[in-house]
Order: C-alpha cells, then sequence, then structure tokens
C-alpha cells in the first residue's frame, strides 16, 4: 500500500470517528447542562438531571441495533458503503435535535422525539466504530495492527475536545439565559457542516484487502450475526466485559464528573468544561502509546496494567473528586482519562482480532457497543444516584467493580497481537 493511499485511509478512518464522537459527546455534554430543564416538566433539579440522563442512555440501547444492522451488510457488500450511511444517519438524527421545540413548546412530544432521535444516534455510532476500526486494522502492515488501530481512537479525543471548546466558547460568549434559549442548539447544527467533510473523505474509499480476499474465497456469510451467537459466543463475551472498564472511567469522569462538578461542587460551567479539555489531552497522550506498546509487546500486558490502574483509580475516586479543591479534582480527570486511553487504545485492534474476516464488521461492532450498554449507558444515572444515596466514594467502587470485570475478561483470553 502506498503512502498516500495509507494516509487516505488512515485519515478516513479518523475524522468519521472523530464527528460521530463530536455528535455523541455533544448530546452528553448538553445532558448534564441543559437538556432535563428544557425537554421535562419542571421539577426538582436533580429529578431532571436523572431524566436527562436516562435520555442519554437510549442511545446505548440503540447501538447494538446499528452495530447488527451495519455489521450485516458490512460483512456481505463491504466496508465502505455501511461507513458512508452510518454517518449520515448519525449526523441528521444530530442536527435535528438542534432544531426540536422544548417541552414548554409541544409539550410531552418534547422528550418524546428526543428519545426518537437519540435512537437513531445511537443506530448510527453502532455502525460506525466497527467499519472504522476494519477500515485501519484491515490495511495494517504486519506488526502494526494496533498502531493502526489507534486512529478510529484518537476520534473520541478529538471529538470531544471538539464538543467541549464549542460549548465552553458559548458559555463564555453568551449569557444564561441566552445560552439555554439557543446557544445550546449550535453545536448540534454546526454537525451538518461536518458530517459533509467526512462524507467527501469516505467516498473516496476502496474496500480494504481482507475484505476482497474473504470475497474470493467463498461468497460472504448470509446471517453473519447468527454466526457470531453460534460459532463465536465466547469471544463475544469476553470482547464485551473487556470493554466495560473503558465506558465507565470515561462517563465517571466526563458526564457524571461535569454534573457533579457544575451542580454539587459549585464549579462555574466554563471552569468545569475547561477542566475536561485538559484532562481529555491526556487521553489523546495516552491512545498512541499504548497502540505502539500493544504492538511491541502484546496486547493483554498493556490493558492488564491499564486496568489495574483503572481499579486503584476507585479507591482515590472520592478523596479527590469528592474533595472540591481544584488541584485534586483536575488531577483526578487527568488521571482517569489517562487510564481510559491506555485501555482504549489497543481495543482498535483486539477486537476485530478476535473474529474472522467474513464476519468481522459484526463481531467487533457488537462487542463495541454491548460494552456500551454494560459500562456507560447506566453510568452517570447510577453514579448519579449512587452520589446521592450513599456519597461520592460509592462511585468509586462502581469504578473498581468495572475494572474488575473487565481485567477478568482480559486474563481469560488468548494473546491476538502475534496472529497473522
Amino acid at each position: 500500500m502506498s503512502l498516500p493511499s495509507a494516509r487516505r485511509i488512515l485519515v478516513a478512518s479518523f475524522v468519521g470517528t472523530a464527528i460521530e464522537f463530536y455528535d455523541f459527546y455533544i448530546y452528553a455534554t448538553a445532558a448534564a447542562l441543559v437538556i432535563g430543564p428544557i425537554f421535562f416538566p419542571q421539577g426538582e433539579p436533580g429529578v431532571q438531571t436523572l431524566q436527562a440522563f436516562a435520555t442519554f442512555a437510549i442511545a446505548f440501547l440503540a447501538r447494538p441495533v446499528g452495530a447488527a444492522a451495519f455489521g450485516h451488510f458490512g460483512d456481505r457488500i463491504g466496508r465502505k458503503a455501511t461507513l458512508v450511511a452510518s454517518l449520515m444517519i448519525m449526523g441528521v438524527s444530530t442536527v435535528l435535535i438542534g432544531c426540536l421545540p422544548g417541552y414548554a413548546s409541544i409539550g410531552w412530544w418534547a422528550p418524546a422525539l428526543l428519545c426518537l432521535l437519540r435512537f437513531g444516534q445511537g443506530v448510527g455510532f453502532g455502525g460506525e466504530w466497527g467499519g472504522a476500526a476494519l477500515l485501519a486494522v484491515e490495511n495494517a502492515p504486519p506488526g502494526r495492527r494496533a498502531l493502526y488501530g489507534i486512529f478510529p481512537q484518537l476520534g473520541a479525543p478529538i471529538g470531544f475536545i471538539a464538543a467541549n471548546l464549542l460549548f465552553l466558547g458559548l458559555s463564555v460568549a453568551l449569557s444564561p439565559a441566552d445560552f439555554e434559549a439557543w446557544g445550546w442548539r449550535l453545536p448540534f447544527l454546526a454537525s451538518a457542516a461536518l458530517v459533509g467533510v467526512g462524507l467527501y473523505v469516505r467516498l473516496k474509499l476502496t474496500e480494504t484487502p481482507a475484505f476482497r480476499a474473504a470475497l474470493e474465497q467463498a461468497p460472504p456469510e448470509r446471517v453473519p450475526l447468527a454466526t457470531i451467537f453460534s460459532a463465536h459466543r465466547r469471544a463475544t463475551l469476553l470482547g464485551t466485559l473487556a470493554m466495560v472498564a473503558a465506558y465507565a472511567v470515561f462517563y465517571l469522569s466526563t458526564v457524571f464528573a461535569l454534573s457533579y462538578g457544575t451542580g454539587t461542587l459549585g464549579y462555574a460551567r466554563k471552569t468545569f468544561l475547561l477542566f475536561e479539555c485538559v484532562a481529555i489531552l491526556f487521553m489523546a497522550l495516552a491512545i498512541p502509546l499504548s497502540g505502539w506498546t500493544a504492538d511491541r509487546f502484546g496486547r493483554k500486558p498493556v490493558m492488564l496494567s491499564g486496568l489495574v490502574a483503572t481499579g486503584a483509580l476507585g479507591a482515590v475516586l472520592g478523596p479527590m473528586l469528592g474533595s472540591g479543591e481544584p488541584t485534586l479534582v483536575l488531577g483526578f480527570l487527568c488521571l482517569a482519562l489517562f487510564a481510559m486511553g491506555w485501555i482504549f487504545g489497543p481495543m482498535g485492534a483486539l477486537l476485530p482480532e478476535l473474529f474472522p474476516t467474513r464476519v468481522r464488521y459484526t463481531g467487533a461492532s457488537i462487542t463495541y457497543n454491548l460494552a456500551g450498554i454494560v459500562g456507560a449507558s447506566g453510568a452517570p444515572f447510577a453514579a448519579q444516584w449512587l452520589a446521592g444515596w450513599g456519597g461520592i466514594g460509592l462511585v468509586g467502587l462502581y469504578l473498581a467493580v468495572a475494572a474488575g470485570i473487565s481485567l477478568a475478561a482480559i486474563a481469560a483470553m488468548p494473546e491476538t497481537g502475534r496472529d497473522p
């Protein structure tokens, strides 16, 4: 593969996931800040926050639906067309959320339509990551799959930084009243331009060599999902559980922490958003470091070390985040997101490596998105409830349990880094 071709493939893998993660994170940020008061009837702020986090969870329930649908076509007709369709569905759903009237205008239709569009976001996102990871990994030269696999992973911190910087800029430029009236909608509407860029890049792609070779050997599987659950149950279960801790530590240190920091600790919105933007840089640093290390030493040593560190973070979450002291709060966020990047980076190669080419899109997508239900969908809701019921220390215990689950799954896996 020539250098321009390699560069084009990696850029396409990165740009699409960055846009989809941006779309996903602007909703997460809005859920922590404004979704509750705008789309639900007036009541206790804590109840509105829980309602907003419930809508946040809907997309995670929809993601396996998207994974199954897009995985089916990705394994049967190819990676390219499927990646274009997933980006379109995600983008249209995001833009329409930015146009949606609130509860004060249309009553219960507002949260109902919000849930529908949030489901659409989940379906689009469910088909995105697996295809982007395969685009990178199936084009990688020998011994560099994990390094190539970091490019879709880097979409996560870049999309997060873009989303948070935009919300931070709006918080500085607008009054609180203007921000809640219309300013929060601008990041959603801006997605239209970003999706246009992503489509331009992806329409120039060709199919991966691995997929073309698989088609030459035999016709595609009729129902890839059935094959996954009949012949690859163990890989699916272990891959799903392996991702739980990455999801939990990320959404506890971003969505929950933002809500807790502004609602309970009393930080100004712009201050805590700035904390998050600084901390996410540590995740962006850890991803390429862990990808390079995973190619050199194997997937399991990297993952196990990161999961031990994540479990230890559970013990210091209460004393650091709960202290309210700026240095400790920022320090915890930086440590948590570095740990997340360290265990997230190799996943771009690890999950696809668990499955053969003929069902790889479906297998990687299903494991990644089922893990979202287990590890992420209820994490902000559960953390908010635990903190209110028994204190912030219980949120740390929640994180430690999630790390233990993933550690056990990785320990039970074979080392896939040396496989051809």
